[in-house]
């Protein structure tokens, strides 16, 4: 079961255990992570569940779309090369740990 972990602006950390088949944004609304509004239920339509992966964990999920990358330059925070929108990040069963950034702002 992956192990994903959330860190906060503020350094304050949320580790979950979510299943494979899910999303890094279906496990952080459940959880109430802070920070991860997802306005869209993961429908790819807002960008509001943006997130900044670790260097190099981007390899791991599938690739980025055409749509994705759009949304990502609509997001509230600053875009950066680790961007990525969390309703996006399937986990799988070969994923062990995951960090995850939440942004300052989402919306």
């Amino acid at each position: 079961m992956p192990k994903v972990t959330f860190v906060q602006p503020d350094g304050v950390e949320t580790v979950l255990d979510l299943p494979a088949g899910s999303t890094v944004m279906r496990g952080a609304v459940a959880a109430g992570v802070r920070g991860v509004v997802a306005e869209c239920g993961g429908n790819l339509m807002c960008a509001t569940c943006h997130v900044y992966t670790v260097d190099g964990a981007g390899d791991v999920f599938a690739a980025m779309t055409d749509d994705e990358d759009e949304l990502l330059d609509c997001t509230a925070a600053p875009r950066r090369d680790t961007s990525r929108l969390s309703c996006q990040l399937g986990l799988t069963e070969g994923m062990d740990e995951l960090v995850v950034h939440v942004p300052g702002a989402q919306t």
